[in-house]
């Protein structure tokens, strides 16, 4: 690759696992058009959706996602998720061969994959972002071979970005900051949150409920909710997390109920409620924690990662959590209330500097 390669023209590419990979990359794709970068965005189905709305002027390129189904049961997930690995691997190799046509096509320059393993190119620089260099599996021997699988993949790009703190006092553990490194550069950019906090805002709602994260647990943990929700005494406003849905509800005057709510207006609702009850997905608890919020978790059952986060951020007491199959809508808001929450001093001011340097400094840095 030439050193002095010239970035102008960014390709970014989120997984479409959930839709917290592609809400993560909006503050990144945000800084890099206020510094003048041309922007493409590769992306299919509901995560196209949600970024279309928030980037109507910017040009998208479809790619179909990895498709991962989940199972109804905590137990059978991990055998659901193995049995979708050659599904997973073709996904792979299939992104790496478009790559190399679009490449020419729109004449990239740099490639941004948060967390699609494909997209690496030899003669561009390709960075690669993710919080998980450790996957958190059921057991430490499928583990091991998780992060060896990981790092092969993760060192065929020219570098790391992990949107976390380096320091220790950080929100992913072990997930970002494991014994070993990959063998490429490693760089901590710091939280990333679509969110700036606002001081001034007033309380709305008692409790903000956000729903997302992949189907059927997502519509499982929905449907437990709407048979308490009317009965809760107290200001909710539920997000449902499908920006493709024109439902509508019929609900008491004290409950509000939107299929999807644009950034801006997610942030204040977020900002004008005392408790957000959501998923401990990672974009998710960056995203509230940056503006210390209480937050309920809720991990999807069977994902390792959202557990570990879940359990790690408690045991902090950064946030309450409580499992799926016990949830209860008002048991959850009772012992969240009673729960001693130690909100951490966390900003992401950093975030737009640290990328742009990475990117201005070219390969010496990426």
């Amino acid at each position: 690759m030439n050193k002095n390669f010239n970035i102008q023209t960014i390709l970014i590419a989120p997984l479409d696992w959930g839709l917290g990979h592609a809400t993560r990359c909006i503050p990144i794709i945000k800084a890099l058009l206020n510094n003048g970068f041309t922007v493409f965005i590769a992306v299919s189905g509901k995560q196209k959706i949600l970024l279309q709305k928030e980037f109507p002027n910017i040009s998208f390129i479809e790619l179909k996602g990895y498709n991962i189904s989940y199972s109804k049961t905590k137990s059978l997930l991990p055998l659901k998720i193995i049995a979708q690995i050659p599904k997973i691997l073709l996904a792979i190799r299939y992104e790496n061969n478009w790559l190399k046509k679009i490449i020419n096509q729109y004449n990239i320059d740099l490639v941004i994959s948060d967390n699609r393993y494909g997209l690496h190119h030899k003669n561009i620089p390709c960075v690669f972002i993710t919080h998980q260099l450790t996957i958190k599996m059921p057991f430490l021997w499928l583990e091991k071979i998780a992060q060896k699988i990981n790092y092969y993949y993760t060192n065929k790009f020219s570098s790391c970005w992990i949107p976390d703190v380096k320091e220790a006092k950080n929100i992913a553990g072990v997930l970002s900051h494991p014994k070993k490194l990959p063998k490429v550069p490693v760089h901590y950019i710091g939280i990333i949150s679509r969110f700036n906090k606002q001081d001034s805002l007033p309380i709305k709602f008692d409790y903000c409920i956000i729903l997302s994260g992949p189907e059927p647990q997502r519509t499982i943990l929905e449907e437990k909710i709407l048979v308490e929700i009317n009965n809760i005494n107290a200001t909710i406003l539920l997000v449902r997390g499908k920006p493709e849905s024109n439902r509508n509800f019929y609900t008491a005057k004290n409950i509000t109920i939107q299929n999807h709510i644009p950034n801006n207006e997610l942030n204040i609702a977020i900002q004008q409620s005392n408790f957000i009850i959501c998923r401990s997905g990672y974009t998710t608890v960056m995203e509230l924690l940056s503006l210390n919020k209480k937050a309920i978790l809720i991990p999807t059952p069977g994902q390792t990662e959202q557990e570990y986060l879940a359990k790690k951020l408690m045991q902090q007491q950064w946030c309450y959590s409580i499992k799926q199959e016990n949830f209860s809508l008002q048991n959850a808001i009772n012992k969240a209330n009673n729960f001693s929450y130690f909100l951490p001093d966390l900003t992401n001011h950093s975030l737009e500097s640290n990328v742009i340097a990475l990117i201005k400094n070219n390969l010496q840095a990426i």
